[in-house]
């Protein structure tokens, strides 16, 4: 490969491109949902590339890259981080702390034990934890240390060495517990706290072919004939006496002519009514006992399909029968979905909103625009990237981080560029969640921020790094992965325990919370599938906020620790 040599050398480009492309294929491959991910395995791949080929890396790009990705993760976790702590879940918010200091006391308390330099314990405990921003946040406290250039560089370098060693275990560690010691250690049968659960919400496990009325619509024309007992009754009065079925009439053709209805609008013998519903409800209530009409005219309303953010603090903590029964906000519309930050929430009579829930709504288009304005607002997509605030922010929060600094061991150490920046993405975030109009990032551009920006940084940190890999593991490899271990399942033993018997927690939502503080969605998803239930989301929605910030600048915190 001696020919690839120069061309590496000359435009170090080059191998952060394969770098990220090898890193993303070997992220595919998973053994029963266990793998090293696209991050780690960008990282792997630049470690083994900068063994075989020295690369000159710039350290001018990789802290770009790395500032762009602690934005984004700051704008997308801070509405959710915010929220979290204004509308009261103290459960969560405690579980979402005690974790992720756990980890970095775990994390303090190995290093000294094994005697480990700076680079291996920040690297054990990123690998550990599985949070590889920890790697530039302990980058970048390391380099404001008052240490020779050289000796910076040597512990930087130690850092990526140390995330691989500890990562795989960090990754199975997580999926193992939280599926199968952590409901060993409770006595708990998942399967059957997962039926329970969802009896409690109201939940009701779908058949293939059939539709749940929370979800699907139809509207359709029917012609009521003498007989019928909803004639002679208000449109009020007939809903009413279907109330839990979900059916609304829109519209009615009366004599050959189109009228608006009110809830007082009296139904009389041959009124065509448009009535909406579901599919399963209009097929087993109304056809049995009215003629279907063909009436085009009659059914052409406007429909609309919107994205609502819950801000009405008024509907936060309410469960959605709670809603539906108590608010006209819920008249003439369905719910869909419910997306909490990048989960789905589960749709059920027991789940509880939250502020800042993406609720999706269909119906008749006055109806959703009235429950919109009810609930908080319509989340229109945004046209392009507000690059002004961006960069001012990124800019405002690099500067605040190299000025601002703290007295740690005599010496005054800077806060760090990339702690500011990750803060000031979380104000950001949180205020765009606010006010829509303001600096808004589209989530496809933040998504890309999050995972390039991750995925090269920790590619070029590998290229630097790799020249040392092979004799760094024949040396401290052992040390470092046993460590590794500890710190992965220290926070998770502190937090089944706190959680189920301090706290109090459901323990199927429990689980899922120790996947959610130790930012591992593998975690969730293998305790979803044992229990044959996505309830589990619920608790992991609560603390992977507190898991994605507190962990990474557990990283700055670990190395003033070790230093002091």
């Amino acid at each position: 490969m001696d020919w690839l040599t120069p061309y590496l050398t000359k435009s170090p480009e080059i191998a952060v491109f394969l770098a990220i492309g090898v890193g993303y294929w070997i992220g595919k491959f998973k053994y029963k949902g266990v793998g090293f991910g696209p991050v780690t395995g960008s990282l792997i791949a630049g470690l083994v590339i900068g063994y075989f080929f020295h690369i000159p890396v710039s350290d001018t790009a990789k802290q770009l890259l790395f500032l762009l990705f602690m934005f984004g993760i700051g704008y997308s976790a801070g509405p959710g981080f915010i929220r979290g702590i204004q509308d009261g879940g103290w459960r969560w918010i405690a579980l979402g702390i005690v974790m992720p200091v756990t980890g970095l006391l775990t994390s303090f308390a190995m290093a000294k034990l094994l005697n480990l330099e700076l680079g291996y314990a920040a690297g054990m405990m990123s690998g550990g934890l599985t949070e590889s921003p920890v790697i530039g946040t302990a980058s970048e406290a390391i380099r404001a240390l008052p240490l020779p250039d050289e000796e910076k560089s040597r512990l930087v370098a130690q850092i990526p060495i140390a995330d691989a060693l500890t990562y795989i275990f960090g990754t199975f560690g997580v999926i193992f517990f939280c599926a199968y010691l952590g409901p060993w250690l409770l006595r708990l049968d998942l399967k059957a706290e997962a039926r329970k659960l969802e009896k409690e919400m109201g939940m009701e496990r779908e058949e293939e072919g059939v539709s749940s009325a929370w979800r699907m619509f139809e509207l359709r024309a029917y012609r009521i004939d003498v007989g019928l007992s909803v004639i002679g009754r208000t449109v009020a009065q007939a809903e009413s006496q279907l109330a839990s079925e979900r059916l609304f009439i829109e519209r009615i053709r009366r004599d050959g002519s189109i009228i608006e209805i009110g809830p007082d609008t009296i139904l009389q013998a041959g009124d065509i009514l448009a009535v909406l519903g579901s599919n399963e409800a209009l097929l087993r209530l109304v056809d049995r006992h009215a003629e279907e009409q063909y009436d085009r005219e009659l059914l052409d309303i406007p429909s609309a399909n919107f994205d609502v953010e819950l801000t009405n603090r008024v509907h936060a903590g309410r469960t959605l029968a709670d809603l539906r029964q108590q608010s006209d906000a819920a008249r003439g519309i369905f719910l869909k979905s419910i997306r909490r930050g990048a989960e789905t929430i589960p749709v059920a009579p027991g789940t509880v909103l939250r502020r800042g829930d993406l609720l999706t709504l269909c119906g008749m288009e006055p109806a959703v625009k009235r429950a919109a304005t009810e609930l908080g607002k319509i989340a229109f997509p945004g046209a392009s990237t507000d690059f002004v605030a961006l960069g001012l922010a990124i800019f405002v929060g690099a500067l605040i981080g190299v000025s601002v600094s703290f007295p740690v061991g005599g010496l005054h150490i800077a806060l760090g560029s990339s702690v500011a920046v990750l803060l000031v993405g979380i104000a950001m975030g949180w205020r765009n969640s606010v006010r829509p109009g303001f600096a808004y990032i589209p989530p496809g551009a933040i998504e890309f921020m999050k995972s390039i920006g991750l995925a090269a940084f920790v590619s070029m940190i590998g290229l630097k790094a790799g020249p040392v890999f092979v004799q760094a593991v024949k040396e401290i490899g052992l040390q470092v992965f046993l460590g590794g271990i500890v710190v992965t399942l220290v926070p998770l033993f502190v937090g089944l325990y706190f959680g189920r018997y301090v706290l109090k927690l459901n323990p199927l939502m429990l689980l899922g919370a120790l996947a959610g503080a130790q930012t591992m969605t593998a975690g969730l998803a293998a305790v979803q599938e044992r229990s044959g239930s996505p309830v589990a989301v619920i608790g992991y929605s609560g603390t992977v906020a507190f898991g994605h910030i507190l962990i990474s600048i557990g990283g700055t915190a670990l190395i003033w620790m070790l230093h002091a």
